[in-house]
Order: C-alpha cells, then structure tokens, then sequence
C-alpha cells in the first residue's frame, strides 16, 4: 500500500496498515499458542504463549517492511553543511 496513512509512534513512523496488521498476527498467534496448550499445565502454556509471539515476530518482519528514508553524506558535504 503506498499511499497508506503514516503515524508516528514512539519517535517511529508506521504506516496505520501495517500496524493493526501486525497487531492483529501477534495477537492471534500468541493467544493461539496459549490456548493450544494443555489448560491444567502453566508452564506449557506460557511456553506455547512466548513461542507464537517469536513466531509471529518472524512473520511480522518477513511481511511488513520499514518506512525510514536515509540519505549518507560523506564528511565533504557535512563539513559544507556545518561550516
């Protein structure tokens, strides 16, 4: 989506999409690993929970890609610039 609203976040730029989508991965990963596991055994239920939120932290960086721009200027052009 290229022309997908922008907002910033903790002095991060996100694009609105990305972000109710991401949420939406994790939650469901994470509460499905919780739910899957055992209801009688904690232990196997915070471990089933931490390991949908690293699998859907995999499939949120392989799908949701950055907004940054950077630009590099060499130390000629900073020297320019500064003085």
């Amino acid at each position: 989506m290229k022309n997908q609203r922008l907002i910033t976040i903790w002095g991060d730029v996100v694009g609105l999409f990305d972000l109710i989508k991401s949420l939406l991965i994790s939650a469901c990963l994470t509460l499905g690993g919780f739910f899957i596991a055992d209801s009688q055994n904690p232990t196997q239920q915070l471990f089933f929970g931490l390991m949908g939120a690293v699998l859907a932290f995999v499939i949120n960086s392989y799908l949701i890609k950055p907004k940054r721009k950077f630009s590099v200027k060499n130390d000629e052009q900073m020297e320019e610039t500064n003085g």
